[in-house]
């Protein structure tokens, strides 16, 4: 298991069930702050057949990060043999708009929201 953590949020990698929870809130201050976190997912990507993201705890994410995380499913798009999973809450207001519109970067993109 993989872990950071930080002022309000936690991400956790658990390489046995291939999945990535991130909780809390992410007001980091721009992208080169994303950066272990994207070095993170990377790393989960490039272990896993299926890669979720369990987003359903992620109570906000700044534009910063909604960037970083449109950038990684481009990479995992890119990535051959990357099957991608995002688990998200229809109770958070900010997950609906955005994580619906990674679709359009990754059609393939399975997205389950609860």
């Amino acid at each position: 298991m993989s872990t950071l953590s930080g002022e309000g949020y936690s991400v956790e990698f658990h390489d046995s069930d291939e999945c990535v929870a991130i909780s809390g809130t992410l007001r980091l201050g721009g992208l080169s702050e994303y950066a272990p976190l994207m070095d993170l997912l990377i790393q989960a990507m490039q272990q896993c057949r299926t890669l979720t993201l369990d987003l359903r705890e992620l109570e906000f994410l700044n534009s910063s990060g909604i960037a970083a995380l449109s950038k990684f499913v481009i990479r995992a798009r890119d990535h051959d043999g990357c099957h991608l999973v995002i688990r998200g809450s229809s109770a958070v207001p900010w997950q609906g708009k955005s994580l619906n519109n990674l679709k359009r970067l990754m059609p393939s993109l399975e997205l389950h929201f609860e």
